[in-house]
């Protein structure tokens, strides 16, 4: 590795300094990294567990609508539907995770108020509906945890290069001036001290 450094005492102590700062430095994206895919992993496990249950809910949802439309028939279930307010009140916020802005979906869990007459409906239809806002709420949880894995993703790939960087380039270059430097030195004052003794030497005859 080349040394492009004037072996100075200056030199020196500037060497010592940058490679001291570059190791704090590796530690604390090290420590960052750690932090962070900690908890991208909890967030990836709280992902699959949203998953099963919006499946498992769904699948109660379907069947509570068949149920419905075999029977009311499926066309009065269809005009049912139409007459459903969409309602899609949330907001969304940021909270930040290691310096990682990441996405908090806000919103009120409402209870379901049908929209339609009870009328040619039945208990399933409430049943089927309640299902189906819950499935919501828990897309609305499986999007912010989707959307916050890969903010954090991408923010542990950037660590990792940085750490990589001062790990096999800065640091090594900073250890191999520092050596440099001090084996020239010392070398300088090995000669310095063998050329005062030759000069006493020298005085002394």
């Amino acid at each position: 590795m080349a040394v492009l450094v004037a072996p100075t005492k200056s030199n020196l102590i500037k060497a010592k300094a940058a490679l001291d700062l570059s190791n704090k430095g590796f530690e604390l994206l090290d420590k960052k990294r750690n932090v962070l895919i900690k908890e991208m992993m909890s967030l990836v496990d709280r992902a699959k567990a949203i998953q099963g249950n919006i499946y498992v809910t769904l699948q109660e949802a379907y069947d509570q609508l068949q149920n419905v439309n075999i029977t009311t028939g499926i066309k009065n279930v269809e005009n049912i539907t139409r007459s459903i307010p969409k309602d899609e009140e949330f907001d969304i916020l940021l909270k930040s995770v290691m310096g990682v802005d990441i996405p908090t979906i806000k919103y009120s869990k409402m209870p379901v108020k049908p929209s339609y007459g009870f009328h040619n409906t039945n208990p399933a239809l409430d049943a089927a509906a309640e299902r189906f806002r819950t499935v919501r709420y828990m897309m609305y949880e499986l999007a912010e945890i989707d959307n916050s894995v890969f903010k954090l993703a991408k923010e542990i790939q950037k660590t990792q290069k940085r750490t990589n960087a001062l790990q096999h380039i800065q640091i090594p270059r900073y250890k191999e001036q520092v050596k440099y430097i001090q084996e020239a030195l010392e070398e300088k004052e090995r000669e310095d001290f063998f050329r005062l003794k030759r000069v006493k030497k020298r005085s002394a005859q």
